[in-house]
């Protein structure tokens, strides 16, 4: 037996997630356990334990493990961070309240804004100056900086976020503050501006500061938890965390910039999405991923997923932009949508069925899980409609109760509509998908992409139940599901390569940049970035380094992100820099631009290890559809008017070139793909479902 194994362990809202992966032969082993979420790291612990003694496997054997969890997004989300304060430069410290003055919502008469993580009472206001070229107008007051700090002390502040004007220039004035609080209160956690997001915009610089700050004790707090209990189990290999981008990093990292893990889990599953795609020749799909608790979309081209430098959390209204915190971090461009299994049904204050986006989650959890649940969900709908089989819910280790979830439907939905309970179930089921529909198709419109031309990637717990519907109300030509799909996430982890991305503005119209200053930047982050990574253990000639520039043309709100070639740059390169920036504007915006100057903004440098070299293993054990097939079972059928018998699958048992007519059911232990009236799902090569229709 192989020495080397690595594991993957993704914290969603309602289940935790594992995948093993024995690195000689590309075995995957999946495990899937209720979050704990009041201590997310015993979930994982148990989880693991679990995993490891069913295949007789020790803690030792692990060589890596790559984690992602939600705590970073619910801490933001709750308001559940440490006490914190703000430090920044006299006569600044409401920028965080009032934010751009934009009203993301013109009709809206009782708009609400984002408050900020901190309120006004623990924002100051510190004596110095800087310019934006950089030079100091006015001395930094080191006293009245001492004077604060006492202040802070007193009042029980646990973390403070400095954000002076203009630090991304010259940044000497934060790190003496930062100097100052390890003399006088070395116990309070501080970040830095000019470390966490060295940009332009101080409202959307500062906001992100406060945010890494705002969490940091918390993840470092659980980190060390983590750690000790892997520790415990014998686990002496090495941990890294999934960052927002699809990249990877140290614990050490992780815990300095916690802000970067927002997106972690979603992200993991965009990669495996890509990984998928690029082993079976679906190098553009829309990924979706349906867990407990959220359904999450991202578009899929050249077999990479979109990425954005920008993103909002906690928003106040889920899709309006603009009514969130604005996080400026490296990120994986997606929608979420408030559609989960755990998504309680409800009747809305016009009559009409409504869908989440409040969850159920894993504790009390759908009314069929029987732990204290009395509202109907998602999962309830589909249990009822028989597309889940509550004898092999998780391969049977969980038991669902069918009369509960037809229960809870008939009292909460059924009954004030006039319908029977399987009606009532379907326009349940009918509902989420019609909004996961709409929403995916909103978020592929506004990037400038026709859904209809993506086949889907359905992968999460519940995401393969819903496949069909979401992708016919798309318009899409099909929809894939890996083996697997209910832990793909768990296993986008092990895809994803050590990554890091560092930022930094300098400005200035591309004729007049200086640009040995332009190259003193650039070289100055890749050797933070190559450093970083040696730190983990990766040889310098398996570095990649990318660089990239932030451009806009003159006046311009906002940029555009370019690719800048290798080498030192000088005034030679600026009509190459022009036309790359115009090119790229035409891809994304399908017209050329007007005939004015170039600003550059900001400069983006990427630094990459080698991606995993995973081989998909496991090849089936069957040789006939017949042997596959375990059996029949009644489903809805909605062109049917009703309840049918249809074969059921082993989806173990499926092997390469077999081929399911619909309707049809296909079940795994962690989720269950269900094939419609039109449909025809056929196995290919990697032992991806792929289901088209006529």
């Amino acid at each position: 037996m192989s020495e080397g194994y690595r594991a993957g362990i993704d914290i969603g809202g309602t289940f935790t997630d594992l995948v093993l992966l024995e690195e000689a032969t590309g075995r995957q082993v999946i495990g899937k356990i209720l979050t704990t979420p009041e201590d997310p790291s015993e979930a994982v612990e148990k989880g693991l334990i679990e995993l490891l003694e069913g295949e007789g496997v020790t803690a030792s054997r692990l060589k890596t493990i790559i984690h992602g969890t939600t705590l970073v997004t619910n801490a933001l989300i709750e308001r559940k961070g440490a006490r914190t304060a703000l430090l920044t430069t006299e006569g600044f410290r409401d920028a965080v309240a009032i934010g751009t003055e934009h009203r993301y919502d013109m009709y809206d008469i009782f708009i609400e804004k984002p408050e900020p993580l901190v309120p006004r009472s623990l924002r100051y206001g510190v004596r110095e100056r800087v310019f934006d070229d950089g030079s100091v107008a006015l001395e930094l007051d080191e006293e009245q900086v001492r004077q604060i700090i006492a202040e802070l002390r007193e009042r029980g502040v646990q973390a403070v976020a400095v954000s002076f004007l203009h630090s991304f220039r010259n940044p000497t004035h934060e790190q003496r503050v930062a100097e100052i609080l390890a003399e006088e209160a070395p116990d309070i956690t501080v970040s830095l501006s000019s470390e966490v997001a060295p940009e332009i915009r101080e409202y959307e610089r500062t906001s992100t500061t406060l945010a890494n700050v705002y969490v940091r004790p918390l993840v470092e707090r659980y980190l060390l938890v983590l750690k000790e209990r892997l520790g415990r189990l014998g686990f002496g290999g090495s941990l890294y965390i999934m960052l927002s981008d699809g990249g990877t990093a140290s614990v050490e990292t992780a815990c300095e910039f916690p802000i970067r893990l927002l997106e972690s889990g979603p992200a993991a599953g965009a990669l495996a999405t890509a990984f998928y795609g690029r082993k079976s020749g679906f190098r553009e799909a829309l990924s979706f991923d349906m867990g407990g608790t959220t359904a999450k979309a991202c578009l899929i081209e050249g077999g990479e997923p979109l990425t954005s430098s920008e993103f909002e959390v906690a928003r106040i209204y889920r899709f309006k932009k603009g009514s969130g915190l604005p996080i400026k971090t490296p990120v994986i461009e997606m929608i979420e949508i408030g559609a989960g299994g755990g998504s309680i049904a409800r009747i809305g204050p016009l009559g009409l069925l409504k869908v989440g986006p409040e969850s159920a989650g894993a504790e009390p959890g759908p009314a069929c899980y029987g732990r204290g649940g009395s509202e109907p969900t998602v999962t309830d709908a589909d249990l009822a409609l028989g597309y889940l089989d509550p004898n092999f819910f998780l391969g049977g280790r969980m038991r669902l109760d069918r009369e509960a979830a037809l229960r809870a439907i008939e009292e909460k939905v059924a009954r004030p509509l006039d319908l029977d309970p399987a009606e009532a179930a379907w326009g349940i089921h009918q509902v989420v998908n019609e909004n996961m529909a709409n929403a995916a198709r909103v978020h592929a419109i506004e990037r400038g992409k026709d859904p209809r031309a993506y086949p889907l990637f359905t992968f999460g717990g519940a995401g393969p139940v819903h496949a069909y519907g979401v992708a016919r109300a798309l318009g899409a030509p099909g929809f894939i599901a890996p083996l697997g799909a209910g832990a793909t996430s768990a296993f986008g982890f092990l895809c994803a390569p050590l990554s890091f991305e560092f930022v930094r503005s300098l400005y200035g119209q591309l004729g007049e940049l200086d640009w040995e200053q332009v190259n003193g930047v650039l070289e100055e982050l890749e050797g933070e970035g190559r450093n970083l990574l040696h730190a983990s253990g990766v040889a310098e000639p398996d570095i990649r380094v990318r660089r990239l520039c932030d451009m806009r043309y003159t006046g311009q709100g906002h940029e555009v992100t370019v690719e800048v070639p290798d080498g030192r740059l000088s005034s030679r390169d600026t009509g190459r820099l022009r036309e790359l920036y115009r090119k790229e504007y035409r891809r994304l915006y399908q017209r050329e631009g007007p005939d004015v100057p170039l600003e550059a903004m900001t400069w983006r440098l990427e630094v990459t290890a080698p991606r995993p070299d995973i081989q998909l293993g496991g090849k089936g054990d069957s040789s006939s559809l017949a042997q596959a097939q375990k059996g029949t079972r009644k489903i809805y059928i909605p062109e049917r008017g009703g309840f049918r018998e249809v074969p059921v699958y082993d989806r173990y048992r499926l092997v390469p070139g077999m081929v399911i007519e619909g309707p049809a059911v296909v079940e795994e232990r962690e989720s269950t793909v269900v094939i419609g009236e039109s449909g025809r799902a056929d196995i290919d090569a990697a032992r991806n479902l792929i289901a088209r229709w006529s």
